[in-house]
């Protein structure tokens, strides 16, 4: 997901040094939506794994 963003603010910078303003808004707030939602996945693992605990092999 975090490729996506990467994907997406080179979009925008080379859409917004272009000078399409509205192409590098929208991919710098998709970047931003992604973003997020990878943060949020993350954190609900992060949980999820110290909920289950370690287990022995």
């Amino acid at each position: 997901m975090l490729g996506w963003v990467v994907t997406f603010l080179i979009v925008a910078l080379v859409t917004g040094v272009l000078g399409f303003g509205g192409i590098a808004g929208a991919s710098i707030e998709i970047a931003k939506i992604i973003f997020f939602i990878a943060v949020v996945l993350f954190l609900v693992s992060a949980v999820v794994g110290l909920a289950r605990g370690r287990t022995r092999v």
